[in-house]
């Protein structure tokens, strides 16, 4: 005897029951019906899957919600056809469920995206201070991940709306990409897809990458987050530039991290031209040979300009990034000063007057009316 067979016949034999309590009470039967065979099914293929794959193991786990689910809906649909429901609430409820498969598969895509951009990235750590290679591929899987996203919720909705006779139509637009209706939400959403396309380009030819050091709009910061329709700069000040992915391939900008996260530190001073240049090049030499934030490759001072007062000297330190060249300059800078101040005073710029006596053709002139020339 069938199981659809034993039902009927177990219906037939309950027919003294108002329909809607039978209905609900076979209901309900069967979601505990589905709830003991998912937990059989859970352990059966926990014990499958201890040879399997990663990935596997773990869109099983954090699938277990949705299997629960779909065993639920899959129950409750068959229920209703062979309980004496009527048929437009029995047409109802199976829609329902129908819907809410397809927005299970939905999510279960979804996890499936979540788990595999995560096992991928483990292969590459962001904390060293070599990260060029993972920040490149940590980009890329997020953008890529974001799109995706986009695309599964598209896809999503497209099929769910097939379901509904009314609005078929949308449904089939979204999914064809033709129509009335799909004109009219291309148009609707032409900001949001041409920023996905931008983000799509920009994980392929990476002009930016997480916790790159750029210069946008005359702001310095590091690249924070790379969403599928912006990217949040993070200011040196703890402000955030919210910057629209288009904007990095329509506009100019400065990535100071493009190839390598090793950056060269600037430091000009404008001194006296009595200063000798050998003392300060031997204390330069000492405070970076001093410092830990130093690369141990880059230093130079070099004079690079002469000036009517004074004469340009520029100091060149390397650095492991961006916020390390910043605390060398600054501590180079300061320790540079307070060695002229302390050793060579007179090195600092200054406003010279030259006080000459007056000629001889002014000698009957009486000492108020003395003039000085003053240069």
């Amino acid at each position: 005897m069938s199981i659809n067979t034993f039902v009927s016949d177990l219906i037939a034999r309950l027919d003294w029951m108002p329909p809607w309590i039978l209905g609900l009470v076979a209901i309900a039967l069967a979601l505990a019906a589905a709830l003991g065979a998912h937990e059989l099914l859970v352990r059966a293929v926990r014990r499958g899957l201890r040879r399997r794959s990663e990935f596997t193991r773990s869109l099983v786990i954090r699938t277990r919600g949705p299997g629960r689910l779909a065993l639920m809906f899959l129950a409750a649909s068959w229920v209703v056809r062979v309980t004496p429901i009527s048929g437009r609430e029995a047409a109802l409820m199976q829609h329902g469920l129908l819907v809410a498969f397809i927005i299970l598969c939905g999510w279960v895509v979804m996890t499936a995206l979540d788990i595999a951009s995560a096992i991928y990235m483990r292969r590459y750590r962001v904390d060293v201070a070599d990260n060029l290679l993972a920040r490149k591929h940590l980009t890329q899987v997020r953008i890529l991940r974001r799109a995706l996203a986009v695309l599964v919720i598209l896809l999503t909705a497209a099929f769910a709306l097939m379901t509904i006779p009314g609005v078929r139509q949308l449904g089939v637009s979204l999914l064809a990409a033709g129509g009335a209706a799909g004109i009219i939400v291309g148009l609707a959403l032409q900001p949001v897809l041409s920023n996905i396309m931008a983000g799509i380009q920009i994980a392929l030819t990476q002009p930016i990458r997480i916790d790159d050091a750029l210069i946008v709009e005359g702001e310095w910061g590091v690249v924070e987050e790379i969403t599928s329709a912006y990217v949040v700069v993070r200011i040196w000040d703890k402000r955030r530039l919210i910057v629209p992915l288009k904007y990095f391939l329509e506009k100019p900008f400065q990535n100071w991290t493009r190839t390598t996260a090793d950056l060269i530190g600037v430091v000009l001073l404008y001194l006296d031209y009595s200063t000798p240049l050998e003392p300060l090049r031997a204390k330069l030499k000492e405070i970076v040979e001093a410092s830990p934030l130093w690369d141990r490759e880059v230093m130079v001072l070099q004079v690079t300009d002469a000036r009517e007062r004074t004469m340009e000297v520029r100091c060149l330190v390397g650095a492991h990034n961006s916020g390390a060249a910043f605390d060398l300059r600054c501590e180079v800078r300061e320790k540079l000063i307070a060695f002229l101040q302390e050793t060579y005073p007179h090195a600092l710029p200054r406003d010279r007057i030259d006080v000459r006596p007056v000629s001889a053709d002014f000698d009957g002139l009486q000492p108020e009316d003395t003039p000085q020339r003053m240069q």
